[in-house]
């Protein structure tokens, strides 16, 4: 037992703290779950990043969700300044018992300061600033050797809330009109939900793209056994210039649907996939969430830290390559990981049939 255990019962309101990418806040899904299901009574509010709030918006243990717009620095110091003021002024009205802090950025510190919550959690590893900002702190186990979401869960264990493997799944909310847009639409073009291949190719970091020869050939195989592809992506160039490229090799035809849904749509369309082929990138983790097949390439990112959560996959890396996962961008920073373009296309499609067979 724990000697500063905290009393969950004792918690009235409850702010966590995730200011990083899209697939790491949807990551932390499973601490609201959690934490709610150990105070039920208590509101539990999320501060992230305005552009990543559909990862955790409808979560149905959030109470209220704070975002910080990257965009405020386009207005200036005054108005950054403004607009930072106004976002203290609610979170500290809003008198938190708990902070728990999932990164190590130093607004979770001046929060916990500021805010003078009763308990307060973050990792460790930071500067005595930092260290010093909080009650607890937990520890950080590097080396891909433990997952993401696990890590998170620290944050609670350290506190003494020890989760419930239940509570511990990725919770990602698509709402009505998402389903409804993407049911029209797949009505519209005749896809029939089960029936059908989600392809999202790339990600937002290029070096963790598979060659688009090799994706061409995988999308070819999918269509010869008589499943739809629908390609998505991003609305970048590079992802888009990437799409282009794989339909420009294949032999049949798809389903673009890049850069035309939301996040918000793209989880209700992954949903009624039958299978998810992808790299590692939030679709990736959305799929996950929604309970889809996934077949997931890795290269210089870790996959038992970021990998497929709670769900039926395959991880397909090529690990004769020892320095792999090194977090590198590509061999070399030099943007081409070369223990990503020397996965074959037959690994990928038979880890693709035996799912498939897997989960008929």
């Amino acid at each position: 037992m724990l000697k500063d255990a905290i009393a969950p019962q004792a918690l009235r309101r409850v702010l966590v703290v995730k200011l990083r990418h899209h697939g790491d806040v949807l990551l932390t899904s499973p601490v609201l779950s959690v934490l709610k299901r150990h105070a039920p009574h208590a509101e539990i509010d999320a501060l992230v990043y305005h552009d990543t709030r559909e990862m955790i918006s409808g979560h149905p243990a959030l109470s209220e969700l704070f975002t910080v717009d990257r965009g405020w620095k386009r207005l200036g110091p005054v108005g950054q300044l403004k607009a930072e003021w106004a976002l203290l002024k609610r979170l500290k009205a809003r008198d938190y018992d708990l902070i728990v802090h999932l990164t190590e950025h130093n607004r979770g510190a001046w929060l916990s300061r500021l805010l003078k919550p009763r308990h307060s959690v973050a990792m460790e590893g930071r500067g005595r600033f930092f260290k010093k900002s909080f009650t607890h702190r937990f520890p950080y186990l590097h080396g891909n050797r433990r997952h993401t979401v696990e890590i998170h869960l620290d944050a609670l264990r350290r506190l003494g809330i020890q989760p419930a493997p239940g509570d511990r799944r990725l919770v990602l909310e698509p709402g009505d009109d998402a389903f409804a847009s993407v049911a029209a639409r797949l009505l519209a073009e005749g896809l029939a939900p089960g029936r059908f291949v989600v392809v999202h190719p790339s990600s937002r970091w290029m070096f963790k793209s598979w060659p688009a020869e090799r994706m061409a050939e995988v999308i070819d195989h999918l269509a010869a056994q008589g499943w739809q592809v629908v390609l998505t992506a991003a609305p970048s160039d590079e992802e888009l210039a990437m799409v282009n490229a794989i339909k420009s090799r294949l032999s049949r035809p798809v389903f673009d649907w890049s850069a035309s849904l939301s996040l918000k749509e793209l989880a209700a369309l992954i949903s009624q996939a039958r299978l998810y082929l992808g790299v590692d990138s939030v679709p990736m983790h959305i799929a996950a969430a929604m309970g889809t097949p996934t077949v997931a390439l890795f290269g210089p990112s870790g996959d038992k830290e970021w990998g497929p959560w709670q769900v039926a996959h395959r991880i397909i890396a090529d690990n004769r390559f020892g320095c792999r996962p090194c977090g590198r961008a590509g061999c070399g920073d030099g943007q081409l990981s070369e223990c990503l373009t020397a996965i074959p296309s037959s690994r990928v499609i038979d880890a693709i049939d035996s799912l498939l067979k897997e989960t008929a």
